[in-house]
C-alpha cells in the first residue's frame, strides 16, 4: 500500500478531488430541475393568465401589423406622386422640344422656380460676404516663391 500511494498518490488525490466536483454538480442540477416542474404545472393551472397573455401578444401584433400597412400606404403615396411630377416634367420637356426650345433650359428653369418659391417661403437666402483670398495672387507652389520659409531648388 505504501508503495502504491507513493508513486501513484498525486494521481489518486486528483482523481478523488475530481469525482467529489462532479458529484456536486450533479446534486446541484438535480435539485433545480424538480423546483422548474412545478412552474409548468402552475401554468397549466392558470389557464387565465395563458390566454390574456395569448391575446395581449395577439393585439400587440395587430397594432404593429397596422402601423406596418399605414406607413407602406403613405409610402406608395408619396412614390405616387413623385411619378406624376416626373410625368409632368416629361411632358413639359417634350412640348417645349416641339417648339423649337431647348428643353433642357426649360428644365433648369422649372427647378429654379421650385426653389426660389421653397426659398422665398421659408427663409430669406443670404448673400456671400466679400472675402480675400487666403494667399496672395502671385503664390505659385512649385516656383519655390512667395510662399513660407521653406523653398526648394533645383
Amino acid at each position: 500500500v505504501g508503495s502504491l500511494l507513493s508513486s501513484y498518490g498525486w494521481y489518486i488525490l486528483l482523481a478523488a478531488v475530481a469525482i467529489y466536483l462532479l458529484i456536486q454538480k450533479l446534486s446541484q442540477s438535480l435539485a433545480a430541475r424538480p423546483s422548474s416542474q412545478p412552474g409548468a404545472a402552475d401554468a397549466a393551472v392558470e389557464p387565465d393568465a395563458v390566454v390574456r397573455r395569448q391575446e395581449a401578444l395577439a393585439a400587440a401584433r395587430l397594432r404593429m401589423q397596422e402601423e406596418l400597412n399605414a406607413q407602406a400606404e403613405r409610402y406608395k403615396e408619396k412614390q405616387r406622386q413623385l411619378e406624376e411630377e416626373k410625368r409632368r416634367q416629361k411632358i413639359a420637356m417634350w412640348e417645349s422640344m416641339q417648339e423649337g426650345k431647348s428643353y433642357k433650359g426649360n428644365l433648369k428653369l422649372n427647378q429654379q422656380e421650385v426653389e426660389s418659391g421653397a426659398s422665398t417661403s421659408s427663409a430669406v437666402p443670404k448673400s456671400k460676404p466679400n472675402k480675400k483670398p487666403l494667399r496672395g495672387g502671385g503664390y505659385n507652389p512649385l516656383s519655390g516663391e512667395g510662399g513660407g520659409t521653406c523653398s526648394w531648388r533645383p
